[in-house]
């Protein structure tokens, strides 16, 4: 059913009383009456008026009375129309927008750690449930390694990726290396197999390993065979979605049922339903706001999704945003995600 618009409603003064009425929901989460309406409204009009234009807002199915209360409550029709047409959206300030930068560009700078620093972000500024997928990646192409040494026989090693893409991994030796066999590991990777497939890597090592043993010295066999050790996560599935703080739903009383929130931390965990619907994210231009049953899943009728693509280079690779409730703030939450969006785009395409 689509959405009537604002010039549908039957005049300015029903469409003021909806966006007051919804705007108070959100607030508060509890149904509104007439006398609360005709209060916060601001509106010179009588109780009647006002339930008559409640009455005419609950015909065009854009709110309904709980069975509980005589007050009303926006459906999912209600919030498409706010959204769409009623709401004044709050650009964050230049404080909040610095944040948000700050916290995409610090250290480490692989692309994963970024991406999950702006999923928990995202939850922790709107206290919603923040989502981000991971860019997919056909192969893996080795630009360049480094290692440095770390403490209690720990050493990091640095993968450059593809064009830009950074991943680093801890490893742990059996013993201390120093910084010139760290360096001569690193030069021995380099010189031999950067632009090969990762996934190749591990395997040519070993192969060269067992072809040059008798020319190598015993400092330079210690060094490839670590190297090596370097590649043996490879074969690990990565994640492709990263979420945070989705026990953060647990406290709105709307999401409150054990059995139904049970179901939804299920689909969480799976992530196939909450991956489909950012997929239909990432092929629209822009903010994509899913309320309720336009999803198409049931499991997510109480639930809206706004999301936002972002890119590295001219194309869109991924897909963030946060899932919470449908009375969710969105004249706050939709510019947190849009210029969190925009601010991953540039930090991805800066190194």
């Amino acid at each position: 059913m689509k959405a009537p618009s604002s010039a549908n409603i039957p005049n300015e003064r029903a469409a003021h009383l909806l966006k007051v009425l919804i705007e108070r929901y959100i607030r508060d989460g509890q149904p509104v009456g007439s006398r609360t309406l005709s209060r916060d409204s601001r509106l010179d009009l009588s109780p009647a008026t006002i339930r008559n234009v409640m009455s005419d807002l609950e015909m065009m199915g854009l709110i309904v009375a709980p069975h509980t209360s005589a007050g009303r409550v926006p459906t999912p029709l209600g919030y498409r129309l706010f959204v769409d047409s009623l709401i004044r959206l709050q650009p964050p300030s230049a404080r909040r927008v610095s944040e948000i930068e700050d916290e995409i560009a610090t250290e480490p700078a692989d692309t994963d750690a970024t991406l999950a620093r702006a999923s928990a972000m995202l939850s922790r500024l709107t206290e919603l449930a923040g989502v981000v997928t991971v860019p997919k990646s056909e192969s893996n192409v080795l630009r360049q390694i480094e290692f440095l040494s770390l403490s209690d026989n720990r050493v990091l090693a640095i993968l450059v990726l593809n064009e830009k893409e950074v991943q680093n991994r801890i490893l742990h030796t059996p013993r201390t290396y120093s910084e010139s066999e760290l360096r001569m590991a690193a030069n021995f990777v380099n010189q031999h197999f950067a632009g090969k497939d990762l996934d190749q890597v591990r395997d040519s090592l070993l192969s060269s390993l067992d072809e040059t043993r008798d020319s190598m010295n015993q400092a330079m066999l210690d060094a490839v065979a670590f190297a090596g050790s370097a590649f043996e996560a490879t074969d690990q599935p990565r994640e492709d979605l990263l979420m945070a703080g989705e026990t953060r739903l647990m406290e709105f009383a709307e999401l409150s049922d054990l059995d139904r929130l049970r179901a939804l931390f299920e689909a969480f965990q799976e992530k196939r339903l909450v991956l489909d619907l950012l997929d239909r994210s990432i092929r629209a231009n822009g903010i994509q706001i899913f309320i309720g049953d336009e999803s198409g899943y049931e499991l997510l009728e109480n639930l809206s999704v706004v999301s936002a693509p972002y890119m590295a280079g001219d194309t869109l690779v991924g897909v963030l945003g946060v899932i919470g409730p449908t009375r969710m703030d969105y004249e706050r939450v939709i510019p947190v995600v849009d210029v969190t969006a925009k601010l991953l785009s540039s930090a991805l395409n800066s190194r």
